[in-house]
């Protein structure tokens, strides 16, 4: 079993509007333009309040969260070996095994749940155990049961009832030696002689097997019957008879209980491949979200498996990306950024524009395409320009991105700064945010060379709301510094009307980076920066040059 071929179009963690409408949009053109394939949306972290507003203004769905690209089990081949009952019969379940060519058989309830596991092994040994001659009246077993396994007929009796006291023995003495050693409830392997099984059913028997399809009297079908003793014709010989009738078992009496291995389908394969390896199962059973058996897997299944197949776009960048990016298979790239660190397999479509916003390359895709662009994705991408370029504030907009906006804007039925102050003050409301919220929001990291550190971003439209929240930043900033090798922390915020930058920063270094990066002089914990308004071009390309110039 394996899943629709799904491709994943993502962007980058804590993710902006540019990053979750790109999204969508591309996997809406994919959708249009490639067939054999499902393409959706996802999201590799929490969507902050402009995003939110702007998914609401034009009526469309958030993106799954999908926090780990690594392979989980159910987008790898799952082997559909039925579930069976635990009543039936070890040669039974031997047949299954045989004819569905595995060598463990799962025992489930009527609603699938598992109850049990018995491999070819347990058979085996089962056979190689010196088991006293109780075990089949230890195992319950049904009179029908053990008909079938000898290819035999209940004669007389309730074949429905089962073995469940006495012992199994082969009435091959005299009559008066029978005596000696049949006791009550034993199931008696006899012959064709009329005064054995006379004897037998007086010695109240519970059951007698009769061998080599002999007749049986109506007198001794009568007398059993009276006495409630079951009679089974087989056509095998007494050796026969003896060899098989311990198959007959239910498999409940031989399977494994307790301490079962699972998955489930949900799991990542990294964290199970090495619990198989510490295990002499071969196959493990797979449950779905509810707990029922879905099928095994086997060490086999995990061999060349490809893993999810990714779509990033407005990222390419390692420390950006979902969590075990490496481990999926990435398709295509779709950025507006500078070249990072991410490295692919095989090669793949990588698309890469100087513009101001990965919304802005969507917008000519489907110009490329002749697509027709819905009004609410219209909106969505408008938006994802708005944003990024500040309303076409920033250093990072270019003509193409305006032009764009204002043809989306026409399709979306929207007036740009109009939508644009009611898009901002969404998203720069920030009262009921915790710092941690605020600061995480829109915070991404960065290397170069041995040097990491990470930038974060508020974009306000009022002076007010920024000098607030700075003394709950600088705590966070503390916390995160150290963690995940990062070295040194900045964070801007940014005034949109006076297109302008406090600058935060904390860190061993970090004070000497913007010194140099500016060529200014920075005293306290911030910094103004004039006319700097856009991470992605003014601050992270001055910082870069700044740390390879050390």
């Amino acid at each position: 079993m394996k899943s629709n071929a799904r491709v994943y179009v993502i962007g980058h963690k804590n993710p902006d509007t540019d990053s979750i409408c790109s999204a969508i949009a591309y996997a809406d053109i994919k959708n249009r333009t490639e067939k054999g394939k499902t393409f959706v949306a996802r999201r590799a972290g929490q969507i902050n309040e402009e995003t939110e507003y702007v998914l609401k203004r034009f009526g469309v769905r958030t993106p799954g969260y999908l926090p780990n690209a690594g392979t989980q089990v159910k987008e790898i081949d799952i082997h559909e070996v039925p579930g069976v009952s635990s009543s039936i019969s070890v040669k039974k379940a031997w047949e299954l095994m045989n004819n569905n060519h595995v060598v463990t058989l799962p025992i489930t309830s009527p609603s699938n749940d598992l109850q049990g596991l018995i491999t070819v092994s347990d058979i085996a040994e089962s056979y190689m155990d010196a088991y006293d001659s109780h075990v089949m009246s230890a195992a319950r077993t049904q009179y029908r049961s053990i008909a079938e396994t000898l290819d035999g007929t209940v004669l007389v009796g309730n074949e429905h009832g089962y073995f469940i006291k006495g012992k199994v023995v082969i009435g091959s003495f005299h009559p008066d030696t029978m005596e000696n050693y049949i006791e009550k409830d034993d199931l008696v392997i006899l012959g064709n002689r009329a005064e054995d099984q006379l004897c037998a059913i007086e010695m109240d028997a519970s059951c007698i097997i009769v061998g080599l399809g002999a007749k049986v009297s109506k007198t001794i079908l009568r007398l059993a019957e009276e006495r409630s003793c079951v009679i089974i014709s087989t056509p095998h010989d007494t050796y026969t008879i003896a060899r098989l009738i311990n198959q007959s078992i239910p498999v409940k009496y031989l399977m494994k209980q307790k301490n079962l291995i699972t998955f489930t389908v949900d799991d990542f394969v990294d964290d199970i491949k090495e619990v198989m390896k510490n295990q002499r199962h071969r196959d493990f059973p797979i449950l779905n979200k509810k707990g029922k058996y879905v099928g095994t897997i086997s060490r086999r299944n995990l061999i060349g498996n490809k893993g999810k197949q990714l779509i990033l776009v407005d990222h390419n960048e390692v420390s950006q990306a979902v969590d075990n990016v490496k481990e999926a298979q990435i398709l295509e790239i779709i950025d507006h950024h500078r070249l990072g660190s991410l490295e692919t397999m095989s090669p793949v479509f990588f698309r890469n524009q100087p513009v101001g916003c990965t919304g802005t390359i969507m917008y000519q895709i489907y110009q490329e395409k002749d697509l027709e662009i819905e009004p609410s994705i219209a909106g969505l991408l408008c938006a994802a320009i708005i944003s990024d370029t500040l309303m076409f504030r920033s250093p990072t907009c270019t003509s193409v991105d305006k032009a764009a906006a204002e043809e989306l804007a026409k399709i979306a039925g929207i007036d740009i700064p109009e939508f644009a102050s009611e898009m901002f003050r969404a998203g720069s409301n920030l009262k009921d945010k915790s710092p941690e919220e605020i600061f995480y929001q829109d915070f991404k990291k960065f290397i170069m060379g041995d040097v990491t550190f990470g930038v974060g971003q508020i974009n306000s439209m009022d002076a007010e709301e920024l000098k607030s929240i700075k003394t709950q930043l600088l705590p966070s900033m503390k916390h995160e510094c150290g963690k995940h090798g990062i070295e040194m922390v900045f964070f801007m915020l940014t005034n949109i009307i006076e297109e302008s930058t406090e600058l935060l920063y904390y860190g061993s270094g970090a004070k000497e980076v913007i010194e140099k990066a500016f060529e200014i002089s920075v005293e306290g914990d911030s910094c103004v920066l004039k006319g700097v308004v856009s991470r992605k071009k003014q601050l992270i390309p001055a910082f870069m040059m700044a740390l390879q110039n050390q």
